[in-house]
């Protein structure tokens, strides 16, 4: 077992994303339908949540819902929207001093939904503590893209020159400008790719990825996570001597 004294608490990654993959595979092990495994899924979001938090992590950032999944059979998709339409606990993000903001192409999911979604942002947008993000209806060449348009427009506009365009104009123009790129990445379930997530953002993330199915990535493989993290050396390009 990972114990949390293994960690060093001054070393925690700042922001940490997450591919919460195997929901459904986790559900057919057992027997049930894959909205059984989203349904566990869900409870897990809160368990990590709250470590995270206690950790001293400031970003958590999980892929919930991508671009590509409204592409699934449409009672699929249904129940996905009903469970994130009652898995938001308001009470949860008080408790724990958490914030929480969305990022990815929101008006696509139903107003209802839209609706809670946009009120528990505003009412925990005062806590001070971890922010949790959910992508949803998310996609990375779908937010660049997005950066894009906005960038020729300004260009159209003449408030911009082409010269003036760098990365750091399309970091501020990405749906994650309000928080710093992933120090982590983590994808459960077993596979090994970044299925169109964060693909700017993670650069220079490093990378964990691990067979535990999404709903038996407690707050124990968290912490595993963490520690393995921890015992990498991030470079950026620079060598050992120089970072040291």
């Amino acid at each position: 077992m990972q114990d949390t004294e293994q960690i060093d608490l001054n070393r925690i990654p700042r922001h940490v994303a997450i591919i919460m993959d195997g929901n459904g595979r986790w559900a057919k092990q057992r027997g049930h339908e894959r909205s059984f495994g989203h349904q566990a899924g869900a409870e897990t979001v809160h368990i990590i949540a709250e470590e995270a938090a206690r950790l001293g992590i400031k970003y958590l950032t999980l892929y919930t819902f991508s671009t590509e999944n409204w592409n699934r059979p449409s009672e699929e998709v249904a129940a996905l929207m009903s469970l994130l339409f009652e898995s938001i606990e308001e009470e949860t993000f008080m408790k724990n001093n958490i914030s929480f903001r969305i990022i990815g192409d929101i008006a696509k999911l139903p107003a209802n939904v839209q609706e809670r979604l946009q009120a528990c942002v505003e009412h925990t947008s005062a806590n001070t503590g971890m922010c949790l993000v959910l992508a949803l209806s998310y996609s990375a060449r779908w937010e660049i893209t997005e950066a894009t348009r906005q960038i020729a427009r300004l260009i159209k506009d003449g408030t911009l020159q082409p010269e003036q365009i760098d990365s750091g104009l399309i970091s501020q123009h990405l749906a994650t400008n309000f928080m710093p790129d992933p120090d982590l990445l983590i994808r459960t379930g077993g596979e090994i790719r970044l299925s169109n997530y964060l693909l700017w953002q993670c650069a220079y993330s490093e990378l964990y990825f691990c067979d535990t199915y999404w709903p038996d990535f407690h707050a124990e493989e968290l912490r595993k996570a963490i520690c393995d993290y921890q015992k990498r050396e991030r470079r950026f390009g620079k060598t050992s001597e120089q970072i040291k």
